[in-house]
């Protein structure tokens, strides 16, 4: 997509939340303009697929009434089943090759009917494995959730103009913000309420992406069930603050046995990246999403992987306008896929 000039609304439709995102250039950079964000019952979202579309649409009017953005022309993404993302070697030798065959390719990556998905590619220039080829990035998306995703947006008078995949926007709010230099590999983590994305980078592409089935939710499960918490005591209680006699302290041991089962799903993705990748080594990890400031989850992975680990900031090169609300630096790393979406905008 080329930058659209009538402007885009980045729009994170999660499992836990709804966040939505506006910016505008400034100078050489760029600002938030405007910021809004709702709650979603569980039953709305689940593993990235809108399960109550009527529901989702009234949070999504909610926010964009709170919001006053200046369009309503929307990027959203889609993520977990919903959504495929692998490097593969093509076996063809030309680019015009590759557009010829990666629907017939594609079969033998997809778990799908390739009907029932939406296809595109990137392709990065010729493997340098045995028997050659061409190295591409292949993206499928299915038309089921890329479909619900976008009559929710419609139901609440937008206009869905791009459906990413989370995990590209996640890469975009990291590069954005970060300047990676070119031989710099980064593991990118977007810890949402149940689900997280995994997304290895280097010099602007993917090496391996990953979804694994823990999140920020099991960490407020484990709170209610042990200490007999209502949801926003847990959710409270997760993010550090203190709640009656308790506090993070008190709680450290029972957060770190979910990051605990985080940390094992995460090593069988770096085991089997050594294997893909025995020449590139991860030289940082950055933590994004609503779970990212979970106490004690950026020192349990770097004391897990001897990897430095911090929590991603997706305003660290943005200025916030005013207008956009107080509550957008409150926000933190849950920001960062909506941001990404947003420089949507910019693309081209």
């Amino acid at each position: 997509m080329f930058g659209w000039n009538k402007g885009l609304v980045g729009l994170d439709i999660g499992s836990s939340s709804v966040m939505a995102i506006e910016l505008a250039r400034s100078g050489r950079g760029y600002e938030i303009i405007g910021f809004a964000q709702a709650p979603l019952n569980p039953d709305v979202v689940a593993d990235g697929a809108v399960a109550d579309s009527a529901a989702l649409s009234e949070a999504i009017e909610s926010v964009f009434a709170a919001g006053k953005f200046r369009t309503k022309n929307v990027a959203t993404g889609v993520s977990g089943n919903a959504a495929i993302v692998k490097r593969v070697v093509l076996p063809v030798d030309t680019v015009e090759e590759a557009a010829g065959s990666i629907e017939y390719n594609a079969d033998k990556y997809i778990p799908f009917d390739i009907s029932e998905v939406n296809l595109d590619y990137a392709v990065i220039g010729p493997s340098k494995r045995k028997g050659g080829g061409l190295e591409v990035v292949l993206v499928a998306a299915r038309k089921d959730h890329v479909r619900n995703a976008t009559e929710a947006v419609a139901k609440a008078g937008l206009v869905p103009i791009v459906v990413d995949i989370d995990v590209f926007a996640l890469q975009q709010a990291f590069e954005i913000n970060y300047s990676p230099g070119p031989d710099e590999t980064a593991a990118l983590f977007n810890v949402g309420a149940s689900l997280t994305n995994i997304n290895i980078a280097k010099a602007g592409m993917p090496l391996l992406i990953r979804d694994v089935s823990v999140g920020g939710r099991q960490y407020t499960d484990v709170l209610k069930k042990e200490l007999q918490l209502g949801f926003e005591e847990a959710e409270a209680l997760k993010c550090g603050k203190k709640v009656g006699i308790y506090d993070a302290g008190m709680v450290a041991p029972l957060l770190d046995s979910v990051t605990d089962a985080l940390v094992m799903e995460v090593r069988k993705t770096f085991d089997f990246f050594r294997e893909s990748y025995p020449e590139e080594s991860i030289s940082s990890i950055y933590l994004a999403g609503g779970s990212a400031r979970a106490p004690g989850i950026a020192r349990k992975f770097q004391e897990a992987f001897g990897i430095d680990a911090r929590p991603l900031d997706p305003l660290r090169s943005l200025k916030v306008n005013s207008r956009a609300g107080s509550g957008v630096r409150e926000s933190g790393p849950a920001l960062a896929v909506a941001v990404g979406l947003a420089m949507r905008a910019f693309d081209g």
